[in-house]
């Protein structure tokens, strides 16, 4: 067994960690080196004032960060043993990998890994083709295989209700001008290398749409014309809410996000109805669950598209 995870090691793991989603891409995350451990740190100076107050999104953005980590140090073979919010460790982190056994990676490590750099939000309509079943069964089993659960919608009457409760929470988003100034805050025209492109958002909505899209650029479609009439969404959930309940559900939702790659499917967030208090508790009794939604996701075969920027690897280095 390995005694201690050197330099390059934290650069590998770092630099795939720092492919994660997170809300308005802000990229929430630091990483070190300690006692031998990577360390993956909370970066509270990036948690967003009016869309995260209670660092629900950062906690799920360090968790798929993790997720990302655990995946590139295993396909070194040199895999990690992760504990998550670590007794005795400072509040910022979130998780620290310590080596494990080294051994080769397997071939689901390695289509994971492989995953990695190209996955980013395809926030463009989809096409009509539906997601076979053996797709389905394999991204509720990522989400499984991390303690959480994975809700694919099926038929018209789930989705609709769905789509009321989405639509609702977005209403209610829309009428908060600080949440607008922090939204237009992450939208960047210029090349930063976080926040959101407006050449990355979608087409601004129309009436007719049956969910929600964030106003991150005004490009206009053709009147009239579905967005996508019946998408196919997921809802990822765990079985409380409690901080470490949010990493787990960042690890899962990583987990899901890279398995939509390995699929050759392609995927986009819908945070809206977790985002507001009562459409979460809405969403939840709809899928008549104990549990607490976490994520949203809209899931099927797209055009391909470019990842969001990301910051440079010196920025989220911690000494």
């Amino acid at each position: 067994m390995m005694s201690a995870y050197d330099d390059a090691q934290l650069r590998t793991a770092a630099a795939a960690a720092i492919r994660a989603p997170s809300l308005h891409n802000s990229q929430p995350w630091r990483f070190r080196l300690r006692e031998g451990g990577i360390e993956v740190l909370a970066d509270q100076s990036r948690q967003l004032a009016a869309a995260d107050s209670a660092g629900w999104a950062l906690r799920i953005a360090c968790g798929a960060a993790t997720f990302n980590a655990r995946v590139a140090l295993a396909a070194l073979g040199v895999p990690a043993e992760v504990t998550l919010l670590p007794r005795g460790a400072e509040p910022q982190v979130i998780a620290r990998l310590t080596p494990g056994a080294r051994r080769p990676p397997t071939y689901a490590e390695e289509a994971l890994a492989a995953a990695v750099p190209h996955r980013h939000s395809n926030r463009q309509p989809f096409w009509s083709d539906p997601v076979p079943s053996q797709s389905r069964i394999e991204l509720l089993a990522a989400a499984r295989a991390e303690g959480a659960w994975l809700d694919l919608l099926v038929g018209m009457t789930p989705l609709a209700v769905f789509a009321e409760i989405a639509q609702s929470a977005d209403r209610v988003l829309r009428r908060d001008p600080a949440y607008q100034a922090e939204l237009t805050a992450w939208s960047h025209t210029d090349g930063a290398p976080d926040g959101v492109p407006v050449t990355a958002g979608a087409p601004a909505s129309e009436p007719q749409d049956l969910l929600p899209q964030r106003a991150f650029a005004e490009r206009r479609r053709t009147p009239g014309r579905d967005f996508e009439p019946e998408p196919l969404v997921g809802v990822l959930g765990t079985r409380g809410d409690l901080p470490m309940d949010q990493i787990v559900a960042g690890q899962a939702l990583q987990h899901v996000l890279l398995t939509v790659v390995d699929l050759g499917l392609a995927c986009s967030m819908i945070s809206q109805p977790i985002e507001v208090p009562a459409a979460r508790e809405q969403l939840r009794r709809s899928l008549r669950r104990s549990g607490s939604p976490q994520m949203a996701l809209r899931i099927g075969y797209g055009r391909p598209g470019r990842p969001s920027p990301r910051r440079a690897l010196e920025d989220v280095l911690a000494g």
